[in-house]
């Protein structure tokens, strides 16, 4: 399936990066799906990401935290290549998986226990990005008093 936004490029501006992960992500879908993962949200602003990397162990995972990217790659090292197995069912390969993050979204811990890779996510918003109510006051508006300085002056 293709994916075309190009009637919406052209008709709005500031969107190019929404467009560009929404085409980068359609085309990731028909890649490989491994691992497995699962994303939860745990409150309005906490987010969590479960890998199933059985087989892995915690210095064979790195995890890298971008801006407005995580990416998780496990790098299988090759022991168990010389084993004489009958059937291989546990997947030992290599693997890069890519999250795109939202703006103020970081990793707050980053756990692997039973082969599963839990990375908690917190959204922490600046203050100064904050919504912020404005007062209302009352009395003569300011362009009044200017120009009442103005006249005394």
């Amino acid at each position: 399936m293709r994916l075309d936004l190009t009637p919406y490029r052209r008709s709005t501006i500031g969107f190019d990066r929404l467009f560009d992960m929404l085409e980068t992500n359609a085309r990731a879908a028909t890649a490989e799906n491994y691992p497995p993962f699962n994303l939860e949200r745990l409150a309005e602003d906490r987010y969590r990401i479960t890998l199933a990397v059985a087989g892995f162990a915690r210095d064979e995972i790195e995890i890298t935290a971008q801006q407005n990217l995580l990416l998780v790659a496990g790098k299988k090292d090759d022991k168990a290549a010389s084993a004489n197995f009958l059937h291989v069912g546990i997947a030992n390969r290599s693997f890069e998986r890519r999250f795109e993050l939202a703006d103020f979204v970081f990793v707050e811990d980053a756990r692997l226990n039973d082969g599963l890779l839990v990375i908690d996510l917190v959204r922490e918003v600046p203050e100064a990005m904050k919504p912020k109510s404005i007062a209302i006051k009352t009395g003569a508006p300011l362009a009044a008093i200017d120009t009442e300085d103005a006249k005394a002056a």
